[in-house]
């Protein structure tokens, strides 16, 4: 994380953001169930997430930000955007391919 990124001022301060893991991703999200609520410090990347939780970054087919999609192009592991700056209440949900998807083989009709 780098405070010139984010500014001067945010030394200290402290983001609480959820994660949530879906499908074949569900497994790394540990013992507590497939949401997380986290405490990170101002700065932090989705890509900090990734590397937190030691997400394969081939399985992730889907980043949702509050809903909204932040996985550019068309759905194949390994394309996300990792930059994106989480801001406090965030929700981060990571998916793998859902069954019976274009991630699994299946054709795109």
């Amino acid at each position: 994380m780098s405070e010139e990124m984010i500014g001067h001022n945010t030394r200290g301060a402290v983001l609480r953001v959820e994660a949530r893991f879906f499908n074949s991703l569900a497994k790394y999200s540990g013992t507590r169930g497939v949401v997380r609520k986290l405490e990170l410090e101002a700065g932090t990347t989705v890509g900090d997430i990734i590397r937190m939780f030691s997400l394969p970054l081939d399985d992730i087919y889907l980043v949702m930000r509050n809903g909204r999609d932040i996985t550019p192009g068309l759905y194949r592991g390994g394309v996300v955007n990792q930059s994106v700056v989480l801001d406090d209440g965030d929700v981060i949900a990571f998916s793998g391919p859902v069954p019976y998807s274009y991630g699994y083989g299946a054709p795109v009709v």
